[in-house]
């Protein structure tokens, strides 16, 4: 766990402000979980990488075809094209999800509960999201209250591995 903070230290710099100082406190958040149970690290690390994965193919399922709309790609599209384009990237979200799920869950063995799971998965989700439309949107800028409302979710994964 140690080697992938050293790892992302050295590729956030390259981000946003407000996204380095939330990837550091998500980074520090689940290397010290990771830490606390070293038995399940490898579930912890699939489990999270598999959701990152995840919820990049959701957001691009989700808010895609606003940027081929942008791009002028699909503007001749059908809605019904663009939602079955939509459905398709949405599957290869699933392909990874529904893993991410099984291999962390403790109903099938893994670290963690499911509402640790969901929590978890809103964190990243919100993350990732931050990321594309920092980079792909470029009208879309981080504001203060974007940064408090991260700030909750933090919060709310402490909350909810406490004993």
């Amino acid at each position: 766990m140690q080697k992938l903070f050293n790892i992302s230290i050295l590729w956030i710099p390259t981000c946003h402000i407000t996204n380095r100082i939330f990837l550091l406190s998500i980074i520090y958040i689940f290397s010290n979980f990771a830490v606390n149970y070293k038995k399940n690290e490898m579930k912890i690390l699939y489990t999270i990488l598999l959701l990152i994965i995840s919820n990049v193919f959701m957001t691009f399922a989700w808010y895609g075809n606003l940027k081929l709309q942008e791009m002028k790609i699909s503007t001749d599209w059908p809605l019904i094209l663009i939602i079955l384009c939509s459905w398709g990237v949405a599957l290869l979200e699933y392909c990874f999800m529904i893993p991410a799920n099984r291999i962390g869950s403790q109903i099938t063995g893994g670290p963690f509960s499911l509402v640790q799971l969901k929590v978890i998965q809103e964190v990243i989700s919100i993350t990732i999201f931050s990321i594309i439309a920092t980079f792909l949107f470029k009208g879309e800028a981080i504001q203060w209250n974007h940064i408090v409302a991260f700030v909750c979710l933090v919060l709310a994964v402490f909350f909810v591995f406490l004993k």
